[in-house]
This record gives C-alpha cells, structure tokens and sequence, in this order.
C-alpha cells in the first residue's frame, strides 16, 4: 500500500488537564510548542482547542486567533483544524472562531452520550455550523461518534450542505458511546467504500484504544488521529511524555503497514484543500 496517511495529532481537547498529565498543553505558547514537535514527528493536521487561563475550555475565538498566528509561524503549510465541539461552549459560540478561516474544523453531524452528559447537536445548530463552513470555506472534519452520522454526513455531502470533500472521522472508545469494536470499524470502513467512494476517513481511539484503532486505520488504508485529546498514556504505567510521542507511534505503524506519512503539502491534496 503506497497511499500516504494522514496524522492528525489532537494536542489538548477540552477534558485533559496538568494534573492528569503535565505535559498537556494548555496555554497558546505550550500550544505552539507542541504542536511543532507533533510535526516533526509526521503530524500533517493539528487539531486545536483552546483553554482559559485556569485550564477550562473556552470558545474565545481571540485566543484561537492567537493560536492560528502562532501555528502559521511555527509550523508552516500545517493543516490547522479548529474544534467546534460542544464542551468548549454552547450554540453559536461554538462557531464563533469560524471566520478566522482555518484550513478545516471538527463538525458532530448528530447526538450521542459522552461519560456524564449527552452530547447534544441539535439539528438547526448543525445547519447553521455547516452553513458558516461553507460561508468561509472550511472543510468540515465529521466527528462521527455513531453509524447514524456517518450516514448523515453522507447525505448533507450529497446535498451540497458540506464544503469540500467529504472527511470523516470514526470515534471509538468514549465511554457511553461506540465502543472500539473491530466488526464495527469494518462495517464503517465498508458503508465509507460502498456509499461515499469518493471521500476520505480516518479514525480516532480513546484512552487505550487509541494505538489499537491507529493500527485498524493505518491497515485499512485510512488516516488517523493521536494526541494527548485522546489519551494521556503510553500504556498502563507510563504517561506520554508529549504529543509527538504519540504520534511517533503511529507513524512506526505507517512503516509496519509500508505507508508514507504525509506531508502537509500532501495531505492538503489528499483532502483538497487550498495550497499554501
């Protein structure tokens, strides 16, 4: 298999903090930082939130703006991917940093339960989210936590109501949700290859599943995501020492499996989108 993988490191998510694992970055500056390791390690996509001063997550789009400023110094031609994800922020101020124009952004095409809430997307909120994607852009990344969002995603791509190329991302392993479930993940591979030929998907694990579904991925042919969002440990004992460690890792499974990791420049013609 010669098709290049994508790695999309995801460096902080809204959940993780210090104190589960010091070296989750949390302020802009620690951000940057490592987010220029994670590309030298093979990531070709960083997928961003952002954090207020005392850790919890914010939808401030000033300091995504800060953030997108710094990666676009530090890391250049890296496909940078804002979170619209609903920890970070409620309604429309999950879109609120959308005019800023990032290469991509995360985009839940449904509701499902997370640990101790329901991750709620409500119709006319996915609409409108899509609808700013598409006003500046934006190649929506589906963050597709069920089958029903796969489908959907699908049907909106079919419906002109998605920019760009369709790009979905299977999420397996959060608790109350899919679970990491290898006839499970065939089956998306196989409803991807039947019913959007012409799109791209990748995969993502949560907490242990991670280097687990990274393998899947990498055999199937598809890309996949790494990051301390996802995980915070290398194994039981040990806890990852930072995000390119993590996808260190999955890029030794790209040579296990004989696929290049992609280029940044790669990657944006993987996923069409615009040139730097």
């Amino acid at each position: 298999m010669t098709k290049p993988c994508i790695l999309c490191c995801a460096i902080t998510g809204s959940v993780p903090t210090k104190a589960d694992n010091p070296a989750v970055p949390t302020t802009v500056s620690e951000q940057v930082e490592s987010s220029h390791a994670a590309v030298e390690a093979g990531a070709s996509i960083i997928h961003a939130h952002v954090r207020n001063d005392d850790e919890t997550p914010t939808s401030d789009p000033d300091r995504f703006a800060l953030l997108k400023e710094g990666l676009e110094k530090h890391c250049p031609g890296v496909i940078i991917q804002f979170s619209t994800g609903g920890r970070s922020g409620a309604g429309k101020d999950r879109g609120g940093m959308l005019p800023l124009r990032p290469d991509m952004a995360s985009l839940s095409v449904g509701s499902n339960n997370f640990p101790t809430r329901v991750y709620e997307n409500a119709p006319d909120l996915i609409d409108w989210l899509s609808s700013e994607m598409i006003k500046y852009e934006i190649t929506p990344e589906i963050e597709a936590f069920d089958l029903s969002h796969i489908l959907h995603a699908i049907k909106m791509s079919e419906e002109g109501r998605l920019y760009g190329k369709l790009y979905v991302q299977f999420v397996m392993g959060v608790k109350n949700a899919m679970f990491a479930d290898r006839e499970v993940f065939d089956f998306y591979v196989k409803m991807m290859q039947e019913r959007a030929p012409g799109a791209e998907w990748c995969a993502a694990g949560i907490g242990p599943n991670q280097i687990v579904v990274n393998e899947w991925a990498i055999a199937a042919g598809g890309h996949t995501r790494a990051g301390l969002e996802d995980n915070v440990r290398l194994d039981r004992q040990t806890l990852a020492p930072s995000n390119a460690a993590l996808i260190s890792r999955a890029a030794e499974l790209c040579e296990k499996y004989e696929r290049p990791v992609a280029t940044p420049a790669e990657a944006r013609e993987i996923l069409g989108l615009r040139t730097i």
